[in-house]
């Protein structure tokens, strides 16, 4: 296995131990584009999972999918100064058709607020037609000019983007939460990753909206990934754009909008969160396989008993609706496909030799701490069952106790500065409320404030920056 298992600790040089699990496990491959990559059939069939599970939260409350062309003509996203001027230096241009100049620039889909919102003004015309909830699964090209990672960082990655627009302030404030609910959702019971929730600055707030929510989790080398955001963007958008419709009062009134997403950055997460130096570790809601049985044959010994309960035990699973495969390929040994399907993450994996044979059993062992159970056969369903729930409450809980042992409070900039530099991580401090201050520590240590929580404690510290008395407590740390 030297040749295709992982040979950096996950502990010791965690960007490589990264980079390793991701093409080992053959979750993605570069592509021949600088700064793309080719997300492969494990991981997207990952995303398939989650998408699945999201598709179905959002229709449920009305939504319904579409799909919006990836040009944006240049005007349209000119339009909103504010937006504009947060995605220049990312955007790529399709400047000819052929061999002909176009005669307007068309931006490669940034995000899809401008061209969505310019068909809303056609659409919208009476309180009748609202409110519209729509949402759009594709492709997103930002032309990144940072070091780029798999699933972390890329000039194109995969989101869903969830566009509404409503009578009122309310309604659009309660779809905001309403979507970030539903992310956290996803991401802590099927992803298995405790997140914070809050609210972004108004400096990281999203370009040309009125406040930003976001979900931050923190990875195991200490950095904050940003897991999913939520926009407010008023009424924004509706004055830009001309969007109006008659209301109850037979009056004119601009729509409140609002956005939200989250990208295949997920899949990135899962894999730092829970992976370990054997590859990746997957939770059972979103694993692609569930379960892999193995046989054990024996040398001289008639492999048929063998096969045959292997089959049974496989449909009656299959039967169950868990996402099994049998390994009963010949020409590799136990002990190889053992440490094939530890990297690519399956949860549970069971054996069936000889011995468990005649004993009527079955040996289970589970991916995320390698316990070795022994399961009558009549067991083995209920089992399975069992196990797959242990090992997802048991990743997360693991992950929140990570969560928290990497969360510090601090009093003063020295013990934030110390903190960073020794630990990491999230790091609770008193904020004044100044972008200046905000600024000065960005400049200052490479930490942002990643959201200020709706969960607000009560301060009597002063600012960890400049001393003058504080508004609130707030997350910093260093982030992808």
């Amino acid at each position: 296995m030297s040749d295709i298992g992982i040979t950096v600790k996950k502990d010791q040089d965690f960007s490589e131990w990264y980079t390793e699990v991701v093409m080992k496990s053959e979750m993605a491959d570069y592509a021949p584009i600088k700064g793309c990559m080719i997300i492969r059939e494990h991981a997207y069939a990952i995303w398939e999972k989650i998408q699945e599970v999201f598709n179905k939260k959002i229709k449920d409350t009305g939504h319904r999918n579409v799909y919006f062309p990836m040009f944006i003509p240049e005007g349209f996203l000119k339009k909103e100064a504010e937006h504009f001027e947060g995605f220049i230096p990312e955007v790529a241009w399709v400047t000819h058709g052929g061999d002909t100049p176009l005669e307007e620039r068309l931006a490669i889909r940034p995000t899809s607020e401008t061209i969505m919102y310019a068909t809303f003004a056609k659409w919208i015309r009476s309180w009748r037609d609202l409110p519209i909830k729509i949402n759009q699964w594709c492709n997103i090209v930002r032309w990144e000019t940072k070091a780029t990672k798999p699933f972390l960082r890329t000039r194109e990655f995969l989101w869903q983007e969830g566009h509404t627009a409503h009578a009122t302030s309310e309604e659009a404030e309660e779809e905001v939460l309403y979507a970030l609910g539903e992310y956290q959702d996803v991401i802590e019971k099927y992803l298995a990753i405790p997140v914070i929730a809050g609210k972004k600055t108004e400096s990281e707030k999203f370009a040309g909206a009125q406040y930003t929510t976001t979900l931050e989790a923190i990875m195991p080398d200490g950095k904050a990934l940003q897991m999913g955001t939520s926009h407010n963007l008023g009424q924004n958008f509706g004055k830009v754009f001309d969007i109006k419709f008659i209301g109850e009062d037979k009056k004119d009134h601009f729509v409140w909008q609002t956005s939200w997403g989250f990208t295949t950055r997920l899949i990135g997460a899962l894999i730092m969160v829970h992976g370990d130096d054997k590859g990746l570790v997957l939770p059972p809601r979103v694993a692609p396989i569930q379960v892999v049985i193995v046989p054990i044959p024996v040398k001289g010994a008639d492999p048929a008993p063998i096969a045959a309960k292997t089959k049974e035990i496989y449909a009656s699973l299959k039967e169950k609706g868990v996402a099994i495969v049998l390994d009963d390929r010949e020409e590799y040994t136990p002990g190889w496909k053992f440490n094939q399907w530890e990297l690519k993450g399956v949860p549970l994996r069971i054996e069936i030799g000889p011995r468990d044979l005649k004993q009527q059993q079955v040996m289970m062992v589970r991916r995320d701490t390698r316990q070795k159970i022994t399961v009558k056969e009549q067991e083995a369903v209920n089992k399975v069952t069992e196990l797959l729930e242990e090992i997802q409450h048991n990743l997360y809980a693991r992950a929140r106790i990570e969560l928290e042992s990497k969360t510090s409070a601090v009093k003063n900039y020295e013990e934030f500065k110390e903190v960073l530099k020794e630990k990491g991580g999230f790091i609770k401090a008193a904020w004044c409320g100044s972008p200046e201050c905000e600024a000065k520590i960005k400049e200052e240590t490479g930490a942002t404030i990643r959201l200020k929580p709706f969960e607000k404690e009560t301060t009597t510290e002063r600012c960890v920056f400049g001393g003058e008395e504080a508004q609130e407590i707030v997350y910093f740390a260093r982030s992808y």
